[in-house]
């Protein structure tokens, strides 16, 4: 699951939403700086990537990529994920996804003294290029991943799984749709035992 998928799976708890959100800028035990629903959106975060790793419906997936983009399969398939998430949207979520996305950056910029820096760093970018609302369509999907290409070694181009995606379109969403169901009732119960 990407940023998409990870706000959305936090519910309407501001705080689990900004937590699950910069997690990914917390290593080991650095949650440990954090309290209450900023600290237990973090845990969440790294369990939704647990079990979604763990699941053999990503499993699908991902097996799909991993003779051209290796072990990068698995983050090709977290962005896959996120489209077919935004391109579905309304199939998830009451609000239509523009309004979301916009409320999530305002919910940031408010919050924005509380994020870690690197993701202070990247968060103008973000809004300004307006990622979430990207991922409902395919050139955003490419752009999302040609701006990855920078994190990546080895000459790996994460924006030619487009190809990939567009061959193998219905699959991927089959798989995302058949998924999607089991990581929210997990997320579900993750977050009533979080009280």
């Amino acid at each position: 699951m990407n940023f998409l998928a990870h706000i959305y799976l936090s519910g309407e708890n501001d705080e689990l939403k900004i937590g699950n959100f910069m997690a990914d800028s917390i290593k080991g035990k650095q949650y440990q700086n954090y309290s209450g629903d900023l600290k237990n959106g973090i845990l969440l975060h790294r369990k939704i990537d647990s079990f979604t790793d763990s699941h053999p419906l990503v499993f699908q997936s991902t097996h799909r990529l991993f003779e051209k983009y290796g072990h990068y399969n698995t983050v090709i398939v977290d962005v896959f994920y996120d489209h077919f998430l935004a391109k579905n949207w309304k199939d998830y979520h009451r609000e239509n996804l523009a309004d979301y996305v916009r409320d999530f950056y305002r919910l940031l910029e408010v919050n924005f003294n509380r994020l870690p820096k690197n993701v202070q760093r990247f968060f103008p970018y973000m809004k300004a290029q307006n990622w979430l609302l990207s991922y409902a369509d395919i050139p955003g999907i490419r752009q999302i991943l040609y701006q990855m290409n920078k994190r990546v070694k080895n000459g790996v181009r994460l924006d030619e799984s487009v190809d990939e995606l567009q061959m193998y379109y219905t699959d991927f969403e089959w798989e995302f749709k058949n998924f999607f169901p089991d990581i929210e009732a997990y997320v579900a119960r993750e977050i009533e035992k979080l009280g």
